[in-house]
């Protein structure tokens, strides 16, 4: 929080996202957002078991930052007011992030899909990678740090902390990222300072400021059975775009 509360100082003023993406949900300000995940069937002992001390349930508290990455923010807020994670899996576990949002791996058969984002208007709708340098005035779209020749340039939302958000996207198309989020499990053994390599690559847009630690324990296959919007709800302007159900593909 306390990097947040520096950054959004009074008298900052938020800027615009670019015309461009008129048609994207964007936030201004802040938001925080409840999670709670539960074990899946699949995991050991039915409760997560965080050194030592068993729990019934992970109970996030999020804080999305509008400020500096108000697309990416906007996008997530828009998706969980929508009931778009509850009931979904937690697809990816390996030490290093936990990540979810990809609603192909949920269906089985003849509901099966390759749309793997949150479609509308008949096609996934995507965002643009959104990273902004400490310093600047707004932030940098559809370029890494490296792409605008600004590589090693600090971030203003840094991945620096253990249960850090970040967008998930297609590694070489910096504008393919959805619905797929990742918590970071940040060590800092494993990231020393200057060496973050997602940093200005991927785009964080706010922290997990309750319950991260309990992340360590949290595996694939288990199950987020609710995610509400608990404050700055307000902040989130959404375009009048028309909605499609999403359609399985042959």
């Amino acid at each position: 929080v306390t990097v947040l509360e520096e950054l959004i100082a009074d008298g900052y003023e938020q800027p615009a996202p670019p015309a461009e993406f008129a048609n994207l949900p964007y936030l201004k300000g802040r938001a925080v957002v409840d999670m709670t995940i539960t074990p899946g069937p699949e995991h050991e002992g039915g409760q997560f078991d965080v050194e030592g001390t068993l729990y019934k349930q992970v109970d996030l508290k999020m804080v999305l930052d509008g400020y500096t990455a108000p697309i990416t923010a906007g996008n997530m807020v828009d998706l969980i007011n929508k009931g778009f994670y509850n009931g979904m899996h937690i697809q990816r576990s390996d030490g290093f992030v936990v990540q979810t949002g990809d609603p192909s791996s949920e269906l089985e058969g003849s509901k099966a899909t390759k749309l793997n984002g949150y479609v509308q208007g008949g096609v996934v709708r995507k965002i643009p990678l959104e990273v902004m340098v400490k310093g600047d005035k707004g932030p940098i779209y559809g370029a890494t740090f490296d792409d605008d020749g600004r590589g090693g340039y600090a971030s203003i939302l840094p991945f620096n902390a253990y249960g850090a958000l970040g967008m998930a996207r297609e590694e070489y198309d910096p504008d393919s990222a959805s619905s797929q989020f990742f918590w970071l499990l940040f060590d800092s053994d494993l990231t020393p300072a200057g060496k973050n390599l997602l940093d200005g690559r991927y785009a964080c847009f706010g922290y997990t400021v309750d319950g991260a630690r309990l992340l360590a324990d949290v595996k694939e296959g288990d199950i987020i059975t609710s995610a509400k919007v608990t404050s700055g709800l307000n902040n989130l302007v959404v375009p009048k775009v028309a909605e499609a159900p999403i359609e399985s593909e042959e």
